[in-house]
């Protein structure tokens, strides 16, 4: 019995049974990965879906609704490859692009041996300053390449637009290449000079074809990112440097025309087969010997 004037206490609650807690917990999990699934097949969807309407569209045999399908055709990529236009801005990418990578490459890798392989004076400064272009927006950097370029006095055009890829695509040169090059061991170098190689022909025999794999992954991806830059090249451009984005943004204000959608499909297919390219030699060059 309980006291006069205090009240019942309540009883303990009781566990649940331990297949009720299971079943419980099985339900919360299921309810938790049908939930992430959603969301990630969202997120595909509203990343690729416009994608696949742009390269399905560039194949649309209409002139005037361009949101309705009309037929199958090639003619827009027929009369794409004769715009003389385009083909001039194709070339000009094609120079910036080539000239660019070879010289950010050059730079970049013995900015990565020197990063991973040396000490020196100023060794922390000079690293966050190779990640500058990589942090900073690309809107910044035109902007601050512009006036450099007008400080030096210097005429825009394709010379401006080299150096400007170059200034960014050393950085993402250098931390592929150095992603390569600290997965490295220095047994073989090391070995090397045991049997009486000297610096350069141990660079030339061990190190460079190690690192091969890594440069041409660095080199694909400086390729890639600079064929497709449109801010830092609209800021550097000068008449007559007109490129294959700053033509095609040329081409949207007049209007979403299915030319424009073959272009972006092209581009689209070249970047592709870059990045593509770059991930096989990345992980071929990951592959040991066996």
């Amino acid at each position: 019995m309980t006291p006069a004037g205090n009240p019942a206490q309540p009883a303990a609650a009781q566990p649940l049974p331990a297949g009720r807690r299971r079943r419980r917990h099985w339900s919360m999990a299921r309810t938790a990965h049908v939930l992430l699934s959603a969301n990630a097949l969202w997120m595909y969807l509203f990343l690729y879906v416009p994608i696949a309407l742009l390269v399905i569209f560039s194949f649309n045999n209409a002139t005037h609704s361009l949101s309705v399908w009309q037929g199958f055709t090639f003619s827009w990529y027929e009369q794409l490859f004769r715009d003389a236009a385009v083909g001039q801005a194709l070339r000009n990418s094609l120079i910036v692009a080539l000239v660019s990578t070879v010289l950010s490459t050059m730079i970049g890798t013995l900015a990565a041996l020197a990063m991973e392989r040396y000490r020196f004076p100023g060794k922390m400064t000079f690293d966050a300053l190779l990640y500058l272009p990589i942090i900073i927006p690309e809107i910044a950097m035109g902007v601050m390449l512009l006036l450099f370029f007008v400080l030096m006095g210097m005429d825009l055009g394709l010379p401006t637009i080299i150096i400007s890829h170059v200034a960014f695509n050393i950085s993402f040169v250098t931390v592929v290449v150095r992603a390569r090059l600290a997965g490295l061991s220095t047994t073989l170098e090391e070995a090397a000079q045991d049997l009486g190689a000297n610096g350069w022909q141990t660079f030339r025999r061990i190190t460079l074809p190690l690192l091969m794999p890594g440069i041409f992954a660095g080199a694909l991806l400086a390729f890639t990112i600079s064929l497709d830059d449109y801010v830092i090249t609209y800021f550097t451009a000068g008449p007559g440097a007109t490129t294959l984005p700053i033509r095609i943004y040329g081409m949207v204000k007049k209007g979403i025309s299915p030319d424009v959608n073959a272009l972006s499909t092209l581009m689209l297919l070249a970047a592709m087969v870059l990045v593509v390219l770059s991930l096989v030699l990345q992980r071929g060059g990951d592959r040991k010997p066996t």
